[in-house]
């Protein structure tokens, strides 16, 4: 396979539409911390990931900070750079460190223009992000800290090969906006139940359908959304 199409989105298009995006297509590492845009700042960029994991990043006037969103290679981002908003409202930064094709966000609005089937992939890789983050709102709202970290570790799980979730306890806190004890307790939980195995800045995966009917409603709404649009989140299905 080509390496650009390890991006869901790319690899979905025409042979025709992809050679015409192809040909305005950077290659970038992503480390882990890499801002991809910055909150009010200009769009200049929309990054296609192959590998790694970033996060949509809500921040307060008084400088609060929760993850809102999680995409990899079955999307891109910044969203907005899709309607050639100017600035993106969110900082959007990489946390599993990997590898992205990038667009200038000129090549991108030209090539939305005339691409009509990239045009629409776009827009529903929009649409399910959207959706994705109603479903984090009510998941903070309605579900506990072990839930909420089964969901978290799935949705990584879900844009990763393999099992193993380089993560650290502090950043769990961090995007979950809960206090580090209580990442600890909740990952000796899943732990107890042998649905993963914790170590020190590494969360491997044990029994994801455990894992998944221990999350129970708060994991499967926005993946459904995504497979119904677009097609399959992970290289296979588990």
């Amino acid at each position: 396979m080509t390496p650009s199409k390890e991006n869901r989105l790319l690899a979905l298009l025409p042979e025709e539409e992809f050679a015409a995006v192809q040909s305005h297509l950077e290659p970038t590492d992503t480390p882990r911390g890499f801002v991809i845009a910055e909150a009010g700042a200009t769009i200049e960029y929309a990054y296609f990931p192959c590998s790694g994991v970033g996060s949509v990043i809500n921040i307060s006037p008084e400088g609060n900070r929760v993850e809102a969103g999680l995409f990899g290679r079955d999307g891109f981002a910044p969203t907005g750079a899709a309607i050639d908003a100017g600035i993106s409202i969110n900082e959007v930064a990489v946390q599993v460190p990997g590898f992205a094709y990038r667009l200038a966000q000129d090549k991108l609005a030209d090539l939305m223009k005339t691409q009509p089937v990239f045009a629409g992939l776009l827009h529903r890789s929009t649409h399910v992000l959207a959706v994705q983050a109603g479903f984090t709102a009510l998941s903070n709202a309605i579900h506990g800290i072990d839930e909420r970290l089964a969901r978290w570790i799935l949705m990584c799980h879900d844009r990763i090969d393999g099992d193993k979730l380089a993560l650290t306890h502090e950043f769990i806190a961090w995007m979950l906006a809960v206090r580090r004890p209580s990442v600890t307790t909740a990952l000796h939980m899943l732990e107890g139940n042998h649905f993963i195995r914790s170590v020190r800045g590494l969360v491997i995966v044990r029994d994801r359908p455990g894992l998944e009917e221990f999350a129970a409603d708060a994991y499967g709404k926005a993946e459904e959304e995504y497979e119904r649009l677009i097609g399959p989140l992970r290289k296979t299905k588990r």
